[in-house]
């Protein structure tokens, strides 16, 4: 699919890998639609590319449908949805006191990465679907994602790694699924990057990261991330794939 002239919807657009995949998308020639919980944020972004803010809470099927509501007024239905949006957890099943995790803490993290990233993928599907095809047949593209977590995740990523490994396990079949209405599913594993929470860690911290990393030995640019993710869109024949992007890092233990 051609990025130029399409509508884009980007979850999590408001910093970090999101916000480099709104850009780049824009940069492309999309008509850009950043949608986050920070406002504020948002509306900073989309000025500066020439989009949209929609404040949009993925896991809410009343904000999400206001959201697409929004941008399609804006820019037209949108055929192409980046899934970015996600947060972290670190947090040991038994504590130092021999307390057991709050199952609470799970929930969350669980619910906003793989639940409204479905939440998000199945209101965009069911717009998607309704559109012609275009020239070369088919009518959308989206994209999770996930991380290297969701295979080698570390001491107390239980919650995280489970969330990730979710959207890996469902990017098959949900591109299984939607082949019928001509919309390609893909995912993209990253490794460390460099996101505002990591470089927020002391330099030496964010040095010996770096350094696990075999080649290149250094923190992935939020840049790459957005032009693989755009890269998943202009390739035609990319479906059902997930992608590891992380410079051939395996995580050790802990």
């Amino acid at each position: 699919m051609k990025i130029e002239g399409q509508a884009a919807l980007v979850t999590g657009g408001a910093s970090g890998l999101g916000e480099a995949t709104a850009r780049e998308l824009a940069r492309l020639g999309a008509k850009v639609a950043v949608l986050d919980r920070n406002a504020e944020l948002a509306e900073k972004v989309a000025a500066e590319i020439g989009g949209i803010a929609c404040v949009c809470d993925i896991t809410d099927t009343e904000s999400v449908n206001a959201a697409l509501d929004k941008a399609a007024a804006a820019h037209g239905p949108a055929r192409i949805l980046m899934n970015v949006a996600g947060i972290g957890s670190a947090k040991r099943i038994v504590g130092k006191d021999g307390t057991p995790a709050p199952l609470e803490d799970f929930v969350r993290v669980v619910n906003i990465n793989l639940i409204g990233g479905y939440n998000m993928a199945r209101l965009f599907a069911a717009r998607c679907a309704k559109l012609d095809a275009l020239d070369n047949g088919e009518k959308g593209v989206m994209l999770f994602t996930a991380s290297v977590a969701a295979f080698d995740g570390q001491v107390g990523q239980q919650a995280y790694s489970a969330s990730k490994g979710g959207l890996v396990g469902m990017t098959l079949p949900m591109a299984r699924d939607l082949a019928q209405h001509a919309i390609r599913v893909c995912t993209v594993a990253p490794g460390l990057f460099a996101t505002p929470l990591l470089m927020e860690l002391p330099e030496a911290v964010q040095q010996s990261l770096a350094a696990s990393i075999p080649f290149p030995p250094r923190l992935g640019k939020p840049s790459e991330f957005a032009e693989l993710a755009c890269h998943v869109v202009t390739n035609g024949h990319l479906n059902g794939e997930v992608i590891r992007l992380d410079g051939a890092l395996r995580m050790a233990p802990r």
